[in-house]
């Protein structure tokens, strides 16, 4: 049985799973999770994924979800080149030390403003009041603020000369915010730099083959059946709001 990937593009840990296996040439089926339709929550996604998110991965008879676990599965099952995930002991402690942050820091903070810019108002129709969406700024630039001074500082990349998991997971979760219509790098040319790295060590192609959904998302809204979303309302406007 071929491996399966179950994926929404939509999501960052997606993206990050899906950029990894194809630049390394790992064969997998890829399977669609619509999590905005709520197809995590059916019967025979929860057979491979009780924790009803994604992405997941099914191997032969083994599942596993959670994007991290993902990649480290697949790096040491395929051998992938040694800087994604460094055997050198400092090296992944760095590419640790920020797969451990992020998870609430850069990754919660980009899915907020990508909620109340976007989804919230124009999906919901709710309004989002103004000093919920300038926190919601100002804790995504103190994230921004520190990949650039605590995680990138002078290095290329996070954990050296190369690119790592930790590159991978940063970008992609910035890039949420950015399909909501904010300009994260506007006056940041650490960032930036940084950015058109990481970029070029993927590869354009793949880059954009991975973020044209979240890159049309303002027009994608335009045409979405906000109905379909509204059995989660209370649990977004909880979330978010």
């Amino acid at each position: 049985m071929a491996l399966e990937l179950y994926l929404d593009l939509f999501s960052q840990p997606c993206r990050s799973v899906y950029i990894f296996a194809k630049k390394n040439n790992i064969p997998f089926e890829f399977k669609k999770v619509s999590l905005l339709e709520g197809e995590q929550y059916g019967e025979e996604y929860g057979k491979i994924n009780m924790i009803r998110k994604a992405p997941a991965i099914r191997d032969g008879d083994f599942c596993l979800a959670e994007s991290i676990a993902i990649m480290q599965y697949l790096a040491q099952k395929f051998k992938t080149p040694d800087f994604w995930y460094p055997t050198d002991l400092q090296q992944r402690a760095r590419v640790n030390e920020y797969l451990s942050w992020q998870h609430m820091a850069i990754r919660m903070h980009g899915s907020k403003i990508f909620w109340l810019r976007l989804m919230i108002p124009k999906i919901l129709g709710v309004e989002v009041p103004q000093d919920k969406m300038d926190a919601a700024v100002e804790d995504l630039n103190g994230s921004l603020k520190l990949i650039e001074e605590k995680f990138i500082q002078d290095r290329p990349f996070i954990a050296g000369e190369q690119i790592s998991l930790a590159d991978l997971v940063a970008i992609v979760e910035i890039m949420q915010p950015v399909g909501a219509g904010l300009d994260v790098f506007e006056g940041r040319p650490r960032l930036s730099a940084w950015r058109d790295r990481v970029q070029a060590a993927i590869g354009k192609e793949l880059f954009d083959d991975a973020h044209q959904g979240i890159l049309a998302a303002q027009e994608m809204v335009k045409t979405m059946d906000g109905s379909k979303l509204q059995i989660f309302k209370p649990k977004i406007m909880k979330l978010f709001l």
